[in-house]
């Protein structure tokens, strides 16, 4: 039957594509087996009443269809991106930017909110719809295969992005929140990988061996330990995944199969948790930066002719004792009697993002330099006024000739202001804190208390499927080409038995569609135990208020009107033990600057 399709499929197993036979082999069968599990839940929503039977009936098929699907989650995100969405796509309308496409919510997760909402046989006629969705393109999926053709470097990638996404969002219920069946979906993700590679592993050479036994090992772990809830993310990662991506790594270099064509992650670091994992250059306005360049930054930072009164540097709210942030709820303004409407995050981590402010209303940092200084609520500084100023300095024209040594006219200009800010801003990012030497070894690093908030922070407590690994901030894995906004609901004070609504329409002012309403970046939470007060507002003062906040539903979960709340309305049930634990792992991101 190999030969058989190998035929029709006019394909040729040169050197660099000794699994494609086997990919495609693997692939049809999964593909007639998600159909069938497709056929089968399309079957149970149809027999759905009052009777709580059918309800668990249609949840234990959807959990099948599921399972299955992540047999081939690999295959269709890489190769057929645009046609897996089909299936997987988040329970919330998404916009495609710059564009403004939008994504209507399609899938799994949507039958999956469905489903466990209240009187699920009510919403009987949208989850036929997405069941029928679901079945007819299972059906149409061998029609994919058609003239296909795959190296084994494409497949080693996607392996790869399967792997990422294995540690970033399957063990944290990122996209099965309710069902909580993240773990043995990804033990099938791996099975289905291990069956893959098999043509591949068949040499006696050590790097397939223990390749090959990494894959077991962790398939097993995954298998005995099934619940959600309870499974230790921790120990899988640091004794299963984590090996197990050094040594994939180490088998595609030793295979000569590199090939990068899809993340932004550095495929050369030794595992995802590595300081090198994510490059700086990625993202938008990223530069070159040299030491003369940061150190001039460093200099700009402090300097008070930035401003338009002289009296005001960036330091001025980006306290470098305070970990770059500041202890007011919301900044001074320029006329020191007013205040701004939102919190001075840190300056930690945020050269890791694709967009700068809360509301992401510009791409780089050079962008969010340059209108700070500008904007006469923060530091009203006239730009050519700066110039001609610092260009009055011989010590600063020095400075400049040395960082910008391109630019020996007109060294000093807005634009190399801006690249030494950045490169200095760029430049904060330690990643020296408990929590980092752990996963890099040192095993005494983290308290067992944090430790177990770790594992509710991935897990029960669903932080880890906002603020995604390794950065814990809305870098979306497993490709890290995106920032995401969510509505949570945040009130505008912190007094939950009299809760007011928050009139900050965050992203919405800047996109005025109805998706970006009170919608927020989200930031990263290392050194959060540094930098309170908390949320876009400063509404929170302490991080009990903050997780508490989010174990009653967020702002929705409260009572308050918020429709579009993108973060779940229903509560964690996390009790004081957990709470602390999680406070605990929090804390454990705190740097040593």
């Amino acid at each position: 039957m190999i030969t058989c399709l190998s035929i029709v499929l006019g394909l040729k197993e040169s050197a660099d594509k000794q699994g494609l036979t086997n990919l495609l082999h693997e692939i049809k069968y999964s593909f007639m087996q998600f159909e069938q599990t497709t056929t089968q839940l399309q079957k149970s929503v149809s027999l759905l009443n009052e009777d709580p039977q059918s309800l668990n009936r249609a949840k234990t098929a959807l959990k099948n269809s599921r399972i299955a699907y992540k047999r081939i989650e690999f295959f269709m995100d890489y190769f057929f991106h645009s046609s897996s969405l089909i299936y997987n796509r988040p329970a919330k309308t998404e916009v495609e930017e710059p564009y403004m496409e939008y994504q209507e919510p399609s899938g799994f997760q949507v039958i999956e909110a469905l489903l466990f909402n209240e009187n699920p046989h009510l919403h009987q006629k949208e989850l036929a719809a997405q069941t029928e969705l679901l079945a007819t393109s299972a059906a149409d999926l061998p029609a994919l295969l058609y003239g296909f053709e795959a190296s084994d470097a494409q497949m080693l990638e996607s392996i790869r992005l399967e792997l990422v996404k294995i540690i970033t969002l399957s063990i944290t219920g990122y996209d099965a929140p309710e069902l909580k069946s993240g773990i043995e979906e990804a033990a099938q993700s791996l099975v289905s990988v291990q069956k893959v590679l098999l043509p591949l592993l068949k040499k006696k050479d050590q790097s397939s061996v223990l390749l090959n036994q990494q894959l077991s090992g962790a398939t097993a772990y995954l298998y005995q330990h099934p619940d959600f809830d309870s499974f230790d993310r921790m120990v899988f990662l640091k004794n299963y995944a984590l090996p197990l991506q050094q040594q994939l790594t180490t088998f595609i270099q030793i295979s000569k199969a590199d090939l990068q064509k899809k993340s932004g992650l550095n495929y050369q670091a030794k595992h995802l948790f590595s300081p090198d994992a994510i490059p700086q250059n990625i993202f938008p306005g990223a530069r070159i930066s040299t030491p003369a360049m940061v150190a001039l930054g460093q200099k700009l930072f402090l300097e008070k002719s930035l401003s338009g009164n002289l009296k005001r540097s960036c330091a001025s709210c980006h306290h470098p004792d305070q970990y770059f942030g500041e202890k007011l709820k919301t900044s001074i303004a320029f006329d020191e009697q007013s205040y701004l409407t939102r919190n001075a995050p840190t300056l930690l981590y945020t050269v890791f993002q694709y967009s700068q402010f809360w509301d992401g209303r510009v791409k780089s940092l050079q962008e969010q330099i340059k209108a700070v200084i500008s904007n006469p609520l923060e530091m009203n500084g006239k730009h050519e006024v700066i110039v001609d100023s610092i260009s009055k300095s011989k010590q600063y024209r020095q400075d400049f000739l040395q960082a910008f040594p391109a630019f020996k006219v007109n060294p000093v200009s807005m634009e190399t202001i801006a690249d030494a800010l950045a490169a200095y801003v760029g430049s904060l990012n330690p990643r020296n804190s408990a929590f980092d030497r752990y996963m890099n070894g040192d095993r005494k690093a983290m308290k067992s208390s944090a430790v177990k908030g770790f594992n509710l922070f991935m897990g029960k407590a669903a932080c880890g499927s906002c603020h995604f690994a390794p950065l814990f901030n809305g870098l979306i894995p497993p490709y890290y080409k995106l920032t995401e906004y969510e509505v949570l609901g945040t009130p505008g004070n912190a007094d939950f038995s009299k809760l007011k609504k928050d009139q900050d329409k965050g992203r919405y002012d800047f996109f005025p569609i109805s998706f970006y309403q009170a919608a927020f970046k989200t930031p990263t939470i290392r050194n959060v135990e540094k930098t309170a007060p908390y949320m876009h507002n400063g509404v929170f003062t302490d991080l009990y208020q903050v997780v508490d906040f989010y174990n009653k539903g967020g702002g929705a979960g409260l009572g308050l009107d918020l429709p579009g709340q993108t973060l779940s309305s229903k509560p964690l049930h996390l009790s004081k033990a957990e709470t602390q634990n999680i406070i605990d792992f929090m804390k454990s991101l705190t740097d040593n600057l």
